[in-house]
């Protein structure tokens, strides 16, 4: 921890939030002449990258200079009257549980700002790109850091227009029906969240959610609660995605760009959850009792059905696409997060978080990697890059068959890694649930969870086994046809935006204390109602 006074923490929050909406802004005017460089597109690009790195390096001593020793407390506090009418306030503040997420959301930004500025996606002019790009941040970055319900949903639509824009302009094959998809099912789902919301804001008299958590529902009947919990469950389900209502996300990710695709998995589907943990389980503990079996039902069969749709997809003869099987994947990751959170205890939301910041970087570096797949070889499609041969990663591009090789089996849960500790501990919250959970229906849940672990690892070592192994001296044609394929291996710039995912993945696996160090204490509050 660095001596940083309160003055200068509440500034950087502020200016973490605000800073992405002003380089927006900035990123649509004309270029200084004597920053155009060679052109001006590459004077946007390059735009993008410095204002998300300056974005990451306020996050970072925002993070140095946070209290490490009381990381339940609310830190860097804005609390400003907006709305008095409603009470409604510009709250912002972070702590053990929020900070993370608002790191990793940064870091993410900046390294497809910087792996954009190298491998430009096929599309509009790159002003339009880099706009979005920061709007979205800003709206991810808001989600993570505002403490008032409506700023809450406010950041949580912020997303949507930018994301459709990204899929549907710069987007690949089906690119204009993924896109609807996605902004049609999260659209709806938040429609129903918002009723929700003012349902808790309009009984308790007050939107804030540091006050509303201290109350532990006490001001909310249990009527109110269980309407509240179903009308922002299914909203925050929507997001997540949470099976049955998941089916927008594989086409979402086929279709977008590969930045896209890596911040839609690193970042978007972690708002669901966040507000699962943030909002329903302090606010609406007894409406959360209620619906807990039922969300971890939910949860066991999307770990399941996930996993057999990839196991499914991986298979030969089944044109299985892998940025379609990575997005499965997701929804049985974040099944993971959902039981854990389900669980209602310190140690299943401890392994949530865990596992949302171990899925954000793991499955961004997968979708990083299987893009820079596509760009060599022309396709995704696993029947066609395995073909007689196989890709042969090992032999004819063995940086990119190790990188892809590690986000495999980190993805798989590898003990050391991080996507190990995440599972594991959502299991054992399912082992022991809350007290008045029915204790033999997790157990079941718990089962299901297990067995899914063993599915992961199946269909990612198959797919390893058919893009990495191969005749490496066989010289295979491009897909789209033409000479023998001449592959590169991982250029500078691939390098450079994934090794920090990398590291990182190493880091929270060998050492999980410094990620639980910082959301344990908080948890421990947001379960006892603030008086912890």
């Amino acid at each position: 921890m660095i001596d940083i006074s309160p003055s200068v923490m509440q500034f950087l929050l502020a200016f973490v939030v605000a800073a992405p909406l002003l380089g927006a802004v900035a990123a649509l005017l004309p270029a200084p002449p004597g920053l155009k460089g060679k052109s001006p597109e590459q004077a946007v690009l390059r735009h993008g990258v410095t204002v998300t790195g300056v974005i990451l390096a306020a996050a970072v001593a925002l993070a140095l200079g946070f209290d490490h020793d009381a990381p339940a407390r609310f830190q860097a506090t804005t609390d400003i009257s907006w709305i008095p009418a409603l009470d409604v306030r510009i709250h912002l503040g972070v702590d053990g549980i929020s900070l993370p997420l608002l790191l990793m959301t940064a870091l993410l930004f900046f390294l497809c700002a910087l792996y954009s500025y190298f491998k430009f996606p096929e599309g509009p002019s790159p002003k339009a790109f880099v706009a979005l790009l920061l709007v979205l941040e800003s709206g991810t970055l808001a989600t993570f850091a505002v403490l008032d319900l409506l700023l809450f949903f406010l950041a949580f639509e912020t997303v949507l227009i930018p994301m459709y824009f990204l899929i549907a302009r710069w987007g690949g094959a089906q690119r204009q029906a993924a896109a609807w998809k996605f902004i049609l099912y999260t659209l709806l789902g938040s429609v129903v969240m918002l009723l929700g919301l003012l349902l808790i804001g309009l009984n308790s008299g007050t939107f804030d959610m540091v006050a509303l958590a201290s109350d532990n529902g006490r001001e909310l009947t249990h009527t109110t609660q269980l309407l509240a919990v179903l009308a922002i469950g299914i909203g925050l389900a929507v997001k997540t995605p949470m099976w049955p209502l998941h089916s927008w996300l594989p086409d979402a990710h086929t279709a977008a760009p590969t930045v896209g695709s890596v911040l839609l998995a690193g970042v978007l589907l972690k708002m669901g959850t966040y507000g699962f943990v943030r909002i329903l389980l302090p606010v609406t503990p007894d409406g959360m009792a209620t619906f807990a079996p039922y969300l971890g039902a939910f949860a066991a069969v999307g770990i399941v059905y996930g996993s057999l749709a990839c196991l499914s997809l991986a298979r030969k003869g089944n044109k299985g696409d892998l940025k379609r099987l990575i997005a499965y994947s997701s929804v049985g990751h974040m099944g993971f997060v959902l039981l854990g959170i389900a669980s209602m205890t310190p140690t299943g939301v401890n392994g949530a978080l865990f596992a949302n910041i171990a899925h954000g970087l793991i499955t961004g570096l997968l979708f990083f990697l299987v893009g820079a797949l596509k760009d060599r070889y022309g396709t995704a499609d696993l029947d066609t890059l395995a073909g007689a041969t196989g890709a042969a990663l090992y032999g004819r591009a063995p940086r990119l068959g190790a990188f892809l090789a590690f986000a495999a089996v980190a993805s798989l849960g590898l003990p050391g890694l991080a996507g190990f500790w995440g599972e594991m501990l959502a299991l054992f919250g399912a082992f022991e649930p809350a007290r008045g959970l029915s204790r033999p229906a997790f157990l079941t849940y718990m089962a299901f969870g297990a067995f899914g672990t063993l599915l992961t690892a199946a269909y990612l070592l198959i797919v390893v086994r058919r893009v990495c192994m191969g005749d490496p001296a066989a010289r295979p044609e491009h897909p789209s046809g033409g000479a023998a394929l001449e592959l590169a291996d991982i250029q500078r710039h691939e390098f450079a935006a994934w090794t920090p995912l990398v590291a990182l993945t190493v880091l929270a696996g060998l050492w999980p204390a410094v990620l639980l160090g910082l959301t344990d204490p908080a948890v421990q509050k947001l379960l006892a109602g603030g008086n912890a």
